[in-house]
């Protein structure tokens, strides 16, 4: 399906560059209607108000550690939107655009970062998202057992699972591109390739010229998109998840894009990376391209824009300002979630905190 953007060939598919200009061949591949493109882009904009606010919000210490999506949201909202509303989403920690796509609440996302159990809660029959994994690649294994699930019982629902390029040098990567590979399982798996991994460099972690190519070792399909590129993230998530539905077996997309701030913030990027480097990755934003696209097009004014920035910074410190109010939470929870049905063991822990808990008051 993508022999013509074959990463072993030095091959990357890109549709819109930098300028917002489309490439002559991009309507031969599934696109996005003008409403959904404004859609995409007013949800890149909430997200980036989202991740800003919360970078603020931590340094004036009412949020905990958390890792910015800044320069990387293309790759989540782009792909969601290219799946159906019941295919099952397999977040890492940085899809916070795809989050929003799907509808959940921001205010559920910042309660995750505040440390609330119910953060993690995602209603199954309307999201099909499961919770944060922050143990780097343990979720892909889960990932591919959902895939091979929803095709024993026979349905047509495929599973995007992220992972970023850190995570790639992981076992349980490996594993589970082994697994997909030999169930022929409907399943994406997107790796957001932002060029570090915490301070390490994408080519000091692996010898593979690609992070793409190490599909094919596994019996399958990869592809390097441009991951700052909307209109590619969409068109290759889209055609991936056709490819799956026909049970045609498994992709890998590597989204190639940038961290533009920390790897989160308790990280100092400028220890392991210089500011001429930054500023580079900066004109390559993927809402400053599509935001171009947009103006080009007369699909939007321009002075549009910054109502709508205006709108999402409300949006954004509404929904934390909810969050952090949030008063239905219980250290109970971390038992009660842990498991279907509560294992004797943690029950003996329940009671033991609850009978230290009643001799505190």
């Amino acid at each position: 399906m993508f022999e013509k953007f074959d990463p072993r060939k030095g091959k990357r598919f890109q549709l819109l560059n930098e300028d917002g200009i489309l490439s002559a061949e991009a309507r031969k591949y599934p696109m996005m209607t003008d409403d959904e493109l404004l859609h995409a882009f007013k949800t890149m904009i909430l997200a980036r108000e989202a991740d800003d606010w919360a970078v603020s919000l931590n340094r004036q210490g009412r949020m905990p550690t958390y890792p910015p999506v800044k320069g990387q949201e293309a790759n989540s909202i782009g792909s969601i939107m290219a799946l159906r509303q019941d295919d099952w989403f397999v977040q890492a920690f940085r899809e916070l655009g795809g989050l929003l796509i799907r509808g959940v609440p921001l205010s559920q996302h910042y309660l995750y970062f505040l440390g609330n159990e119910w953060g993690s809660h995602y209603d199954i029959d309307r999201f099909h998202i499961t919770p944060i994994s922050v143990p780097i690649g343990s979720q892909m294994p889960h990932a591919v057992g959902l895939a091979y699930a929803e095709r024993y019982k026979g349905n047509d629902r495929v599973t995007i699972a992220f992972i970023g390029d850190g995570g790639t040098s992981t076992g349980d990567f490996h594993e589970a591109m082994n697994f997909a590979g030999v169930w022929n399982s409907s399943l994406i798996f997107y790796v957001q390739n932002n060029q570090y991994a915490i301070s390490v460099q994408r080519k000091k972690q692996t010898a593979s010229p690609t992070i793409a190519e190490k599909a094919f070792a596994y019996g399958f399909e990869g592809v390097q998109i441009d991951g700052n590129d909307l209109f590619a993230v969409y068109a290759a998530t889209k055609l991936a998840a056709e490819k799956a539905r026909k049970n045609k077996g498994p992709t890998l997309i590597e989204g190639f894009t940038y961290r533009m701030g920390a790897h989160t913030t308790a990280d100092d990027p400028s220890r392991y990376r210089d500011e001429e480097e930054v500023q580079q990755w900066a004109q390559k934003d993927p809402l400053l391209r599509i935001q171009k696209y947009l103006i080009k097009n007369k699909l939007i004014q321009s002075g549009e824009i910054e109502t709508l920035r205006k709108e999402a910074r409300k949006t954004a410190r509404d929904a934390f300002e909810e969050a952090e109010n949030y008063s239905d939470e219980s250290l109970d929870n971390i038992y009660r979630y842990t498991f279907k049905d509560m294992p004797p063991i943690l029950e003996e822990q329940l009671e033991k905190r609850r009978i230290l808990e009643g001799e505190e008051d």
